[in-house]
């Protein structure tokens, strides 16, 4: 795994948190779930680019 995509990954998360926090400070569903969407997709991009390094070796 590259450190673009880490990097990447890992500010998809943050952000996603951050969305999610304040979708449930300002009881804003929608931004919530975006922010949960997020961070979904970040593990799972992670997850397989795991997958992918497990195999190179």
């Amino acid at each position: 795994m590259g450190i673009d995509d880490k990097f990447k990954n890992a500010a998809e998360d943050a952000g996603g948190k951050l969305k999610e926090t304040a979708g449930r400070a300002t009881d804003d569903e929608e931004l919530q779930a975006e922010g949960e969407t997020d961070q979904t997709k970040a593990s799972l991009k992670k997850a397989g680019e795991n997958v992918k390094d497990a195999f190179k070796d």
